[in-house]
Formats: C-alpha cells, structure tokens, sequence
C-alpha cells in the first residue's frame, strides 16, 4: 500500500469518526431539548454537531477529492464549408466529441470519488438526518397552533359587562359622556376581550344600519384594541365624542360605529352588541361579529 493509500485510509477513518461525533451530539441535543432542555448543554451539543459535520466535509473536500487542475481541450475551428451540415448533425458531433474528449470526465469525477465511500456516504446522511431531527424539536417552542382563536373573544351571548375590579355594571350608572374599561364576566383581565363601555347620548344609538338595538340607552361598547397595531385606544372626547389612541393619534367617530377619521388606522373598531338584561345589568348580545385588533386576515 503506498503512502498516498495510507494517508487516504487515515483521511476517512478521521471523517467516520466525525460524523458519527456529530450525530451522537445532534441527538443528544434532540435528548435534551424533548426533557426539558438545558440551554448551556444545548449550546454545546449544537456547537459539537456542527462543527465535526464541518470538519468533515472540510477533510472530504480537500483530502478525498480529486483536486485537479483539469483540462479539456477545445475543439478546433473548421474550415468554411460549402456546403454547411444541417444543426443536429453539427450538435451530435459536439456532443460526442465533448463526451469522449480529453478531460471529458473532469466533470463528473468528483462525483464519483463520492460513490467510492459508500460508508461515508451513509455516515453523512445519517448525520444530516439527525441533525435535522434535532432541528424539529424547538418548534414545539413556537407554541400552541391558534387555530381559529384570533377570530373570536370570551365574549358571549348573555355575557355581562364587569368592570376591571370584577363589579357588575348597571345600566344607567354611568353619565353621559363617562367611559369605563370592561370584560365579559369570568374573563377579567383578557387582553383581546377588553372593550371600552362608553354614555354616549341618553337614547338608544343606532350607530351603523343593521345595528339598531345594539346600543340600548345610549351605551355603546367597542374593542379597545386599535385596528393600526393592536395599542389600547383609551382616550375619549366627550365633546367631538371621539376615541383617541395614543399611540399614533388615530381618531374614531363613536357615533359612526367608530369609523377612523383621523391618523393611520383605516379600520373602524369592532363593536359589540349590548343589551339590558332582566335584572338591569348590561350584558352582550354574542360576541364580536369581526376580528378585534390589526387586520391581519385581510392580507394576501
């Protein structure tokens, strides 16, 4: 065996050895990751994996590899002919001269310098694959699938309106022009289902077509998550009778369903239908008939 041999055996006992150090890490990381995970010995599995996948095909590329320089020699320039071949004969000829041609193989060399070590062929996809299982696991990390969850609220039929301290709110307890920060009962505290409960007028408010009864006694009731980027719209001003978010100032007209007359909102503010219950307390007729919060299912 000469000394080239011998350098190669040693080349691709090394490569084997990295590989399979890589796969043990990468599947110790996936180990680690589905009991619980521990971020500093993740790093070091991750880092293990990657590195000797690296080295690897490093060593492969150079020390197994043809390295060339590879020549093929041009075809030389012909004569003016007469009378010209036709063009599929000109290509055959190309063909099976580039194809039989000095160098000709130079091309397809490296891969077959490749399928040569069928060991470490099947040792470099088994470290890829187990690298790649390894990779499936955070995205457990993303969380729950949402499902049709942003398109609904804990709102209810027959939900009643609480204040932020959990009390009941009665019909008629608030004045004209006064607001209050409400959630549906049981549900205190729901960043999407919370709704400002705003006196507009004395009599019932009919605020877009199709919405009579949906604001009994002059109460009316909108999402009070901003449709620009989800900000709290909190600020209302009893004498235009208009909502004002303070993040980026969109105004919305609450005698008009809350439609944006002002700043980079575009859309109105989703309202709820509220009703007056037997007992006297303010409770919803269902919840939302649209999305609260930015318009994310109107994108493309």
């Amino acid at each position: 065996m000469t000394e080239t041999s011998r350098a190669e055996r040693r080349t691709e006992r090394a490569i084997a050895l990295a590989l399979v150090l890589s796969t043990v890490a990468a599947l110790g990381l996936a180990v680690v990751y589905a009991t619980g995970g521990q971020v500093q010995l993740e790093g070091a599995l991750l880092g293990t994996s990657l590195a000797a996948l690296g080295w690897a095909l490093a060593a492969w590329g150079k020390h197994l590899l043809p390295s060339g320089p590879f020549v093929q020699q041009r075809h030389g320039m012909a004569e003016t002919d007469p009378d010209p071949a036709p063009v599929s004969r000109l290509v055959d000829e190309r063909t099976g001269e580039a194809s039989s041609g000095p160098g000709a193989g130079a091309d397809t060399e490296g891969l077959g310098a490749v399928g040569r070590r069928p060991f470490l062929v099947k040792l470099l996809v088994g470290a890829a694959g187990a690298l790649g299982v390894a990779a499936l696991f955070p995205v457990r990390s993303l969380g729950p699938d949402p499902g049709r969850t942003l398109f609904r609220t804990s709102w209810r039929a027959g939900s009643r309106l609480v204040t932020e301290e959990g009390r009941l709110v009665r019909a008629g307890e608030l004045e004209v022009g006064g607001v209050l920060t409400v959630f549906p009962e049981g549900h205190m505290g729901e960043a999407d289902a919370q709704t400002l409960l705003i006196r507009a007028t004395d009599d019932d408010l009919q605020t877009r077509p199709g919405r009579a009864g949906w604001a009994p006694g002059g109460h009316v009731a909108y999402s009070k998550v901003c449709t620009h980027a989800g900000c709290p719209v909190g600020l209302y001003q009893v004498a235009t009778r208009q909502l004002l978010c303070p993040c980026h100032q969109s105004l919305f007209d609450v005698i008009d369903g809350a439609r944006p007359v002002f700043g980079p909102a575009t859309r109105s503010l989703p309202q709820l239908a509220l009703l007056i219950d037997d007992d006297g307390y303010l409770a919803a007729q269902g919840d939302y008939d649209e999305p609260i919060g930015p318009g994310f299912w109107e994108r493309p």
